[in-house]
């Protein structure tokens, strides 16, 4: 079975104190290159995230790093072409998705290229507008 990791999981995965932290490091953890896989821009967004979080949870730059080759030693990325990313974004502006809701409209379009089976989200929502082809695959960790 194919998984897909939202940022929504793998950020989790290494904040101790999160309160998804065990279920999302559970579902990381047992993860390898062949069959799981997340967005390349997800790289991106879990260090934005991640050096922005507030007070003595900011992470540094050099830290976040530690995470991302992790994430790269367990995870195939899957990045969509120029082609690919403007079809999606314009899938999603004519289905109303608005501000960084893009973003999981991105991410799902990764499932799909990625043809995986699981989608592991803590944002079942979000992704559930997406259109049965990627509610069906949706899980919580």
């Amino acid at each position: 079975m194919k998984g897909f990791f939202d940022t929504s999981v793998l950020i989790p995965a290494f904040l101790e104190d999160h309160e998804h932290h065990e279920r999302s490091l559970r579902v990381f953890a047992v993860t390898d290159q062949r069959n799981n896989f997340c967005a390349a821009h997800s790289l991106a967004e879990i260090y934005a995230t991640m050096t922005r979080l507030p007070g003595r949870h900011r992470l540094s730059g050099e830290q976040v790093l530690l995470f991302l080759d992790n994430i790269r030693e367990r995870l195939t990325l899957v990045a969509l072409t120029a082609e690919e990313t403007h079809a999606a974004i314009r899938e999603a502006a004519a289905a109303g998705v608005v501000g960084g809701t893009i973003y999981d409209a991105l991410i799902a379009r990764c499932a799909i290229k990625a043809n995986a089976d699981v989608i592991y989200t803590w944002n079942m929502r979000h992704f559930a507008r997406f259109g049965p082809v990627i509610a069906k695959r949706l899980h919580a960790p």
